[in-house]
């Protein structure tokens, strides 16, 4: 709600006056001036996905979503299921905490980007350019990380059963353990960090 003031009510005659309700007029510019100012510097993207603070339900919210993460918005503890961001460029997004299952991560690039807590089961982060992403704590089971590029990545207590990490380059990953690997699976291509192994995908 706007509260007006009429300043010129307040102004009376002579020199002084005048001067007065110059000072006025400057000091009544700059409010409006800096809550101008204040509206556009204002986030563009709430990181409530739905108008309603529920789950995205309609294709078209879900691609309004998606137009705005390409444009560079973050969106930590969305949902974002079934998202397609194939080809993007999310390099250092906040995806922390987001439901972002079954959605298309392919071919896209996420240097640091933040996944820390995500869902990303059933993802598909085929060809995906991670480096020093952060997978911390992710559910990444039954995703697809063929062909994934993950140096530097972090993948501390990520859940990893399931998912195929065939041809993926996991050489400079961090905070993979025999554990967890023991859980998915790979082939021959697959690079890993010195002493881990990776079951073969049947």
């Amino acid at each position: 709600m706007f509260v007006t003031y009429d300043w010129r009510a307040s102004c009376g005659s002579g020199a002084q006056a005048s001067r007065s309700c110059a000072k006025m007029r400057l000091v009544a510019l700059a409010a409006c001036l800096f809550a101008l100012e204040t509206l556009a510097i204002a986030p563009a993207f709430a990181q409530t996905p739905s108008e309603t603070g529920g789950p995205i339900v309609s294709q078209a919210e879900r691609d309004a979503i998606a137009a705005r993460v390409r444009g560079g918005a973050s969106c930590a503890g969305c949902d974002l299921f079934q998202i397609d961001m194939s080809y993007q460029v999310v390099s250092g997004h906040d995806f922390s905490g987001s439901r972002i299952r079954q959605s298309n991560f392919s071919v896209a690039i996420a240097d640091r980007t933040n996944f820390r807590g995500a869902n990303l089961s059933l993802a598909n982060l085929f060809g995906v350019r991670a480096t020093s992403a952060n997978f911390t704590d992710a559910n990444l089971q039954g995703a697809t990380l063929v062909g994934g590029y993950f140096s530097g990545a972090r993948f501390d207590g990520a859940l990893l059963a399931g998912a195929n990490l065939s041809g993926a380059e996991l050489a400079g990953a961090r905070g993979l353990t025999q554990a967890q690997l023991n859980e998915a699976c790979g082939d021959a291509t697959t690079q890993l960090p010195p002493g881990l192994t990776v079951p073969l995908c049947g």
